[in-house]
C-alpha cells in the first residue's frame, strides 16, 4: 500500500460529514426500527413506571440499524467522496496487523534483517501521516524519534530502503 499525500482540511471535513451522517442515520434508524417492531410485535403499554417488556425489540431495532448502516457504508466506500477516508481506514487496518507483530519485527530489525527494517520504516512513516491527519500530536514526537532511529540504522548498514519497498506480504515472515 503506497503512501499518498492527503489534503488534511478536506479529509477532516469529509470525515466529520460522514461521522455526523452515520451517527444521525444510526440514531434515526434505531428509533424507527424499534418503533415499527414494537408496533407490530410489542406488548401492550403497561401503566405506571413498570417496564413495557419491549427491550428485546428495541435492541433488535438497534441491530437492524447497525446492519443497515454497515450495508450502506460497504456500498459507498468506493465512491470518490470516500477515497481518502477509505484509504486511511485501510492503512489503519494495516497498522493493526503490523502492531500485532511489532515485538517480533523490532527484534528482527535489531538483528539487521532488511525485511523487518523495511516494515518498520513504512510503519513509522505511515503512522506519522495518520497521526498528522487525525491531529494526534501527543505521540508525534515518539514517532519522529522512531523514524530517525530506523533511518540511522539504514544509513549505518548502507542500505537503500524507502517506504515504497514495503509489501504486506513481508508480514507473513513474522
Amino acid at each position: 500500500m503506497k503512501l499518498i499525500a492527503i489534503n488534511k482540511q478536506l479529509y477532516r471535513k469529509q470525515l466529520n460529514q460522514l461521522l455526523i451522517a452515520l451517527v444521525s442515520c444510526l440514531a434515526l434508524l434505531s428509533l424507527g426500527f424499534g418503533a415499527l417492531l414494537i408496533a407490530f410485535f410489542g406488548k401492550e403499554v403497561v401503566a405506571g413506571a413498570e417496564s413495557t417488556g419491549n427491550f428485546h425489540l428495541n435492541l433488535l431495532g438497534v441491530v437492524l440499524a447497525v446492519i443497515s448502516c454497515s450495508l450502506v457504508m460497504n456500498i459507498i466506500k468506493t465512491k470518490p467522496f470516500m477515497k481518502d477516508i477509505y484509504w486511511v481506514w485501510q492503512l489503519k487496518q494495516l497498522h493493526n496487523k503490523i502492531y500485532r507483530k511489532h515485538a517480533k519485527i523490532v527484534a528482527a530489525a535489531n538483528e539487521n534483517q532488511v525485511e523487518a527494517i523495511t516494515i518498520l520504516l513504512y510503519y513509522y512513516r505511515s503512522q506519522k501521516l495518520v497521526f498528522e491527519l487525525d491531529n494526534n500530536t501527543l505521540t508525534l514526537d515518539t514517532v519522529n524519534q522512531n523514524i530517525s532511529g530506523i533511518e540511522t540504522q539504514i544509513e549505518l548498514l548502507n542500505l537503500v530502503i524507502t517506504e515504497d519497498d514495503f509489501q504486506s506480504s513481508l508480514l507473513d515472515k513474522y
